[in-house]
């Protein structure tokens, strides 16, 4: 597969590419875009600030810019955090997204979001500061509502951003359970349609 996959507030860390790196060794193409242009951030509120300081609509901006030339190859879109809240936007309004991979993050929905049948899986954790249960649960219905065939997998104890080593969240037990199943989602995408299934509390 063809994957766009996005950092989180921290910034394009080393774990971004590291886990790019384990995507190219299962045979996927990945770009790993940088839309902190350089800047990467010790703690999230650092990051929070430097993304509120560049704004939402730059940062979108920024990110179909560096998709649009690929889109048409049918791209997965994937993110960390933040970066899974962009790749989610731009997934919905790809009307070639071949699949969309949320780790740690999620985004709103516009009223009139459609898509079909587009393959979501999210990894999360439970609990999550950043997704609340409610949040997940609405969230989950609204996604089925716009045509989404969504999977959700939660991970008991584990800090929100569990799969970067180089964090206090790390979880190494949650973060290869993630990977395990992001891989075999990625590698059933073009197969037969699956059945939506959330697996969440």
């Amino acid at each position: 597969m063809n994957i766009m996959l996005f950092h989180s507030t921290y910034g394009l860390r080393p774990a971004v590419s590291e886990a790019a790196d384990r995507l190219r060794g299962a045979g996927h193409e990945v770009w790993t875009p940088d839309l902190f242009e350089g800047r990467t951030f010790g703690t999230v509120e650092e990051g929070m600030a430097f993304k509120d300081e560049v704004g939402k609509d730059e940062l979108l901006k920024r990110a179909v810019l560096t998709a649009a030339p690929y889109s048409d190859r049918g791209l997965v879109y994937a993110g960390f955090s933040l970066g899974a809240s962009v790749a989610q936007t731009l997934a919905l309004g790809d009307e070639r997204a071949r699949g969309l991979l949320l780790l740690h993050g999620t985004s709103d929905l516009a009223p009139n979001a459609f898509v079909d049948e587009l393959p979501v899986q999210l990894h999360v954790a439970e609990p999550d500061p950043f997704e609340t249960d409610d949040w997940l649960s609405a969230w989950y219905l609204q996604m089925g509502r716009a045509g989404a065939d969504v999977e959700v997998y939660r991970y008991a104890g584990a800090g929100h951003l569990y799969t970067d080593p180089g964090l206090p969240d790390y979880d190494e037990e949650a973060a290869e359970a993630t990977w395990r199943v992001a891989l075999g989602f990625l590698a059933s995408l073009g197969e037969s349609p699956r059945r939506a299934d959330y697996t969440g509390s």
